[in-house]
């Protein structure tokens, strides 16, 4: 069972602090790489962290189970946290997500979707971001997209 289905157990709806990671997968083009999840909302493949796990290594998973893919090299982006990073799902469950943003220009594997969380996989150019992403997504693209476009980060790979 995930880490976060336990602690629920013991706090019910109350907030947690959860940590988690998100890749933005960029190909040749310079164009980003966005799951469709079931609610119709576009964001970057990425989740929560389990015990044990490196930020990485929760970088590396959530990639390989919502897309298939395989990174095989990441670059720290960022951090992002705060109240800004507050949520509320549909199910009462609060939290406040503390995320580490990679980049990853070098991957392998085909897309596949993973059936459960995603309903579709799409590269998009980084100036035509879909309009149904998630808020906090487009937060956490945004501060590198003139690197990106701009060939700054070409040493990823």
């Amino acid at each position: 069972m995930e880490y976060y289905k336990e602690l629920r157990k013991y706090v019910g709806h109350r907030p947690l602090i959860l940590p988690g990671s998100v890749v933005l997968i960029v190909n040749d083009s310079n164009e980003v790489l966005l799951q469709q999840r079931v609610d119709g909302n576009w964001s970057l493949p990425g989740g929560l962290m389990n015990l044990g796990e490196s930020l990485e290594e929760v970088a590396r998973r959530e990639v390989h189970e919502e897309t298939g893919l395989t990174c095989h090299d990441l670059k720290l982006l960022g951090v992002f946290s705060g109240a800004d990073y507050y949520l509320k799902v549909a199910n009462g469950d609060e939290l406040y997500a503390v995320t580490a943003v990679y980049l990853s220009r070098n991957v392998s594997g085909n897309l596949k979707l993973d059936g459960l969380e995603s309903i579709a996989l799409a590269y998009f150019p980084l100036s035509h971001l879909p309009e149904g992403m998630i808020p906090s997504y487009r937060r956490f693209i945004e501060p590198y997209m003139t690197e990106i476009e701009g060939g700054h980060m070409d040493e990823i790979r």
